[in-house]
Protein backbone atom coordinates (compact mmCIF):
# COMPACT_ATOMS: atom_id res chain seq x y z
CA UNK A 1 0.00 0.00 0.00
CA UNK A 2 1.54 3.82 -1.03
CA UNK A 3 2.55 4.99 2.11
CA UNK A 4 0.20 8.38 1.10
CA UNK A 5 -3.01 6.43 0.03
CA UNK A 6 -2.10 4.29 3.60
CA UNK A 7 -2.46 8.07 5.27
CA UNK A 8 -5.26 9.04 3.80
CA UNK A 9 -7.15 6.04 5.12
CA UNK A 10 -5.98 6.48 8.58
CA UNK A 11 -7.37 10.11 8.56
CA UNK A 12 -10.55 9.19 7.40
CA UNK A 13 -13.05 9.48 10.15
CA UNK A 14 -14.53 5.81 11.36
CA UNK A 15 -17.92 6.13 9.45
CA UNK A 16 -15.72 6.88 6.07
CA UNK A 17 -13.15 3.80 6.72
CA UNK A 18 -16.44 1.51 7.59
CA UNK A 19 -17.50 2.26 4.25
CA UNK A 20 -15.15 2.06 2.75
CA UNK A 21 -14.38 -1.49 4.56
CA UNK A 22 -18.17 -2.72 3.28
CA UNK A 23 -17.32 -1.64 -0.17
CA UNK A 24 -14.36 -3.32 -0.56
CA UNK A 25 -15.48 -6.71 1.28
CA UNK A 26 -18.43 -6.72 -0.97
CA UNK A 27 -15.46 -8.07 -3.95
CA UNK A 28 -14.53 -10.90 -1.46
CA UNK A 29 -16.25 -14.01 -1.25
CA UNK A 30 -18.42 -14.87 1.94
CA UNK A 31 -16.10 -17.90 2.46
CA UNK A 32 -13.31 -15.57 2.92
CA UNK A 33 -15.36 -12.66 4.94
CA UNK A 34 -16.32 -15.97 6.93
CA UNK A 35 -12.46 -17.23 7.72
CA UNK A 36 -11.51 -13.62 8.65
CA UNK A 37 -14.43 -13.08 11.17
CA UNK A 38 -13.18 -17.21 12.56
CA UNK A 39 -9.61 -15.80 12.54
CA UNK A 40 -10.22 -12.11 14.37
CA UNK A 41 -12.31 -14.01 17.23
CA UNK A 42 -9.01 -16.02 18.24
CA UNK A 43 -7.13 -13.10 18.01
CA UNK A 44 -4.89 -11.62 20.88
CA UNK A 45 -3.22 -8.99 21.76
CA UNK A 46 -2.64 -10.41 25.53
CA UNK A 47 0.70 -11.73 24.03
CA UNK A 48 3.00 -10.36 21.91
CA UNK A 49 6.83 -11.28 20.52
CA UNK A 50 9.96 -9.17 20.18
CA UNK A 51 12.84 -10.22 18.00
CA UNK A 52 15.98 -8.81 19.31
CA UNK A 53 18.69 -8.58 16.25
CA UNK A 54 17.70 -11.81 14.43
CA UNK A 55 19.24 -11.67 10.98
CA UNK A 56 18.51 -14.81 9.27
CA UNK A 57 15.64 -14.81 6.69
CA UNK A 58 14.48 -17.95 7.22
CA UNK A 59 14.21 -18.23 10.96
CA UNK A 60 12.70 -14.68 11.02
CA UNK A 61 9.95 -15.73 8.62
CA UNK A 62 9.11 -19.38 10.19
CA UNK A 63 8.61 -17.51 13.26
CA UNK A 64 6.17 -14.71 11.82
CA UNK A 65 4.34 -17.75 10.56
CA UNK A 66 4.22 -19.28 14.02
CA UNK A 67 2.60 -16.04 14.75
CA UNK A 68 0.20 -15.72 12.77
CA UNK A 69 -0.67 -19.70 13.66
CA UNK A 70 -1.33 -18.77 17.92
CA UNK A 71 -3.15 -16.26 16.90
CA UNK A 72 -0.95 -13.69 17.99
CA UNK A 73 -0.96 -10.39 16.18
CA UNK A 74 1.79 -7.80 17.59
CA UNK A 75 5.59 -8.63 16.57
CA UNK A 76 8.03 -6.42 17.57
CA UNK A 77 11.08 -6.58 15.75
CA UNK A 78 14.39 -4.38 17.28
CA UNK A 79 17.06 -4.27 14.05
CA UNK A 80 20.39 -3.57 15.56
CA UNK A 81 23.59 -4.63 13.63
CA UNK A 82 21.20 -6.58 11.13
CA UNK A 83 18.17 -5.91 8.87
CA UNK A 84 14.97 -7.49 9.40
CA UNK A 85 14.19 -9.74 6.28
CA UNK A 86 11.78 -12.21 5.23
CA UNK A 87 11.72 -15.34 2.83
CA UNK A 88 8.35 -15.63 1.47
CA UNK A 89 8.52 -19.53 0.37
CA UNK A 90 8.46 -19.91 4.36
CA UNK A 91 6.82 -16.84 5.56
CA UNK A 92 3.29 -17.73 3.09
CA UNK A 93 2.42 -14.18 3.62
CA UNK A 94 2.30 -14.29 6.93
CA UNK A 95 3.50 -10.70 8.06
CA UNK A 96 0.58 -9.16 5.77
CA UNK A 97 -1.87 -10.31 8.49
CA UNK A 98 0.58 -9.16 11.35
CA UNK A 99 1.19 -5.94 12.68
CA UNK A 100 4.74 -5.49 12.47
CA UNK A 101 6.75 -2.94 14.72
CA UNK A 102 9.94 -1.90 13.60
CA UNK A 103 12.40 -0.09 15.40
CA UNK A 104 16.18 0.90 13.97
CA UNK A 105 18.32 0.65 16.67
CA UNK A 106 22.03 2.33 17.06
CA UNK A 107 24.93 -0.46 17.15
CA UNK A 108 25.59 0.06 20.63
CA UNK A 109 21.77 1.15 21.71
CA UNK A 110 20.03 -0.28 24.36
CA UNK A 111 16.84 -2.21 23.90
CA UNK A 112 15.66 -1.10 27.31
CA UNK A 113 13.74 2.29 26.59
CA UNK A 114 11.87 0.47 23.71
CA UNK A 115 10.41 -2.40 25.64
CA UNK A 116 10.05 0.19 28.92
CA UNK A 117 7.10 1.49 26.22
CA UNK A 118 6.01 -2.06 26.24
CA UNK A 119 6.00 -1.89 30.25
CA UNK A 120 3.99 1.18 30.04
CA UNK A 121 0.97 0.10 27.96
CA UNK A 122 0.97 -3.12 30.58
CA UNK A 123 3.10 -5.93 29.46
CA UNK A 124 5.19 -7.84 31.29
CA UNK A 125 8.44 -8.56 29.93
CA UNK A 126 9.75 -12.41 29.55
CA UNK A 127 13.27 -12.10 28.48
CA UNK A 128 14.25 -16.24 27.18
CA UNK A 129 17.04 -16.75 28.21
CA UNK A 130 19.77 -19.98 29.12
CA UNK A 131 21.08 -17.83 32.26
CA UNK A 132 21.27 -18.82 35.65
CA UNK A 133 18.01 -17.62 37.46
CA UNK A 134 15.73 -18.35 34.97
CA UNK A 135 12.74 -20.30 35.44
CA UNK A 136 10.42 -22.95 33.55
CA UNK A 137 8.68 -20.74 31.08
CA UNK A 138 5.14 -22.76 32.38
CA UNK A 139 5.90 -20.98 35.51
CA UNK A 140 5.95 -17.78 34.64
CA UNK A 141 1.78 -16.16 35.07
CA UNK A 142 -0.17 -15.70 32.59
CA UNK A 143 -2.73 -13.15 34.23
CA UNK A 144 -1.11 -9.84 32.92
CA UNK A 145 -0.23 -9.69 29.02
CA UNK A 146 3.32 -10.75 28.05
CA UNK A 147 5.97 -9.56 25.78
CA UNK A 148 8.18 -13.09 25.36
CA UNK A 149 11.87 -11.54 24.37
CA UNK A 150 13.86 -13.27 21.70
CA UNK A 151 17.66 -12.65 20.95
CA UNK A 152 20.21 -14.31 18.46
CA UNK A 153 20.65 -18.05 18.50
CA UNK A 154 24.45 -17.41 19.30
CA UNK A 155 24.81 -14.37 21.38
CA UNK A 156 20.68 -14.50 22.94
CA UNK A 157 19.67 -11.33 24.32
CA UNK A 158 21.13 -8.43 24.85
CA UNK A 159 22.13 -7.07 28.64
CA UNK A 160 19.74 -4.64 28.49
CA UNK A 161 17.00 -6.25 27.57
CA UNK A 162 17.87 -8.74 30.84
CA UNK A 163 18.41 -6.07 32.93
CA UNK A 164 14.90 -4.42 32.01
CA UNK A 165 12.72 -7.97 31.78
CA UNK A 166 10.31 -8.65 34.53
CA UNK A 167 11.24 -12.18 34.75
CA UNK A 168 13.59 -14.62 33.04
CA UNK A 169 12.24 -17.79 31.59
CA UNK A 170 13.63 -20.70 29.54
CA UNK A 171 12.13 -23.89 27.86
CA UNK A 172 13.29 -27.35 30.36
CA UNK A 173 16.11 -29.17 27.63
CA UNK A 174 16.27 -32.75 28.30
CA UNK A 175 19.41 -33.86 25.65
CA UNK A 176 22.83 -32.93 25.16
CA UNK A 177 22.06 -29.29 23.22
CA UNK A 178 21.18 -26.18 25.25
CA UNK A 179 19.00 -24.93 22.99
CA UNK A 180 16.58 -25.27 20.63
CA UNK A 181 16.68 -23.15 16.98
CA UNK A 182 14.96 -19.85 17.14
CA UNK A 183 11.92 -20.74 15.24
CA UNK A 184 11.15 -24.12 17.26
CA UNK A 185 11.71 -22.10 20.37
CA UNK A 186 9.28 -19.35 19.65
CA UNK A 187 7.31 -21.93 18.08
CA UNK A 188 7.02 -23.81 21.63
CA UNK A 189 6.94 -20.52 23.63
CA UNK A 190 4.01 -19.32 22.11
CA UNK A 191 2.02 -23.36 22.40
CA UNK A 192 3.27 -23.07 26.17
CA UNK A 193 1.87 -20.00 26.88
CA UNK A 194 -1.53 -20.39 24.65
CA UNK A 195 -2.29 -23.41 26.48
CA UNK A 196 -1.73 -21.77 30.02
CA UNK A 197 -4.27 -18.98 28.88
CA UNK A 198 -6.65 -21.34 27.80
CA UNK A 199 -6.02 -23.27 30.89
CA UNK A 200 -6.85 -19.98 33.16
CA UNK A 201 -9.52 -19.15 31.08
CA UNK A 202 -7.76 -15.91 29.76
CA UNK A 203 -9.52 -15.23 26.35
CA UNK A 204 -7.94 -11.96 26.07
CA UNK A 205 -9.92 -11.26 22.53
CA UNK A 206 -9.63 -8.47 20.35
CA UNK A 207 -11.63 -4.86 20.99
CA UNK A 208 -14.37 -4.07 18.35
CA UNK A 209 -12.41 -1.27 17.20
CA UNK A 210 -9.28 -3.27 16.84
CA UNK A 211 -11.10 -6.07 14.94
CA UNK A 212 -12.45 -3.17 12.82
CA UNK A 213 -9.20 -1.46 11.83
CA UNK A 214 -8.27 -5.14 11.24
CA UNK A 215 -11.26 -6.11 8.83
CA UNK A 216 -10.63 -3.36 6.53
CA UNK A 217 -6.84 -3.75 6.74
CA UNK A 218 -6.81 -7.63 5.96
CA UNK A 219 -9.30 -7.08 2.75
CA UNK A 220 -6.97 -4.40 1.45
CA UNK A 221 -4.42 -7.41 1.74
CA UNK A 222 -6.66 -9.67 0.12
CA UNK A 223 -7.54 -8.02 -2.85
CA UNK A 224 -5.51 -7.82 -5.81
CA UNK A 225 -5.10 -3.75 -7.17
CA UNK A 226 -5.87 -2.41 -3.42
CA UNK A 227 -4.19 1.19 -4.65
CA UNK A 228 -6.89 1.56 -7.61
CA UNK A 229 -9.71 0.21 -5.60
CA UNK A 230 -8.62 2.83 -2.61
CA UNK A 231 -8.16 5.93 -4.84
CA UNK A 232 -11.08 5.08 -6.66
CA UNK A 233 -13.73 5.31 -3.31
CA UNK A 234 -11.36 8.35 -2.13
CA UNK A 235 -11.94 10.03 -5.20
CA UNK A 236 -15.90 9.62 -5.57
Amino acid sequence: MDAQLQQQIDALPPAARRALYEALSERLTAHRRAVMEEVLSRRTRHLCVVLEDIYQPHNTSAVLRSCDGFGIQDVHILERRYRFQLKKTISLGASKWLTLHRRRLGETESSAPYLSELKANGYRIVATTLRPGSIPLEEVEVDHPLALCFGTEEEGLSDGAHEIADVWAHLPMYGFTQSFNISVTVALCLQIVRMRMREAGIEAGLTEAEKEALRLRWVLASLPHADVQVAEFLGR
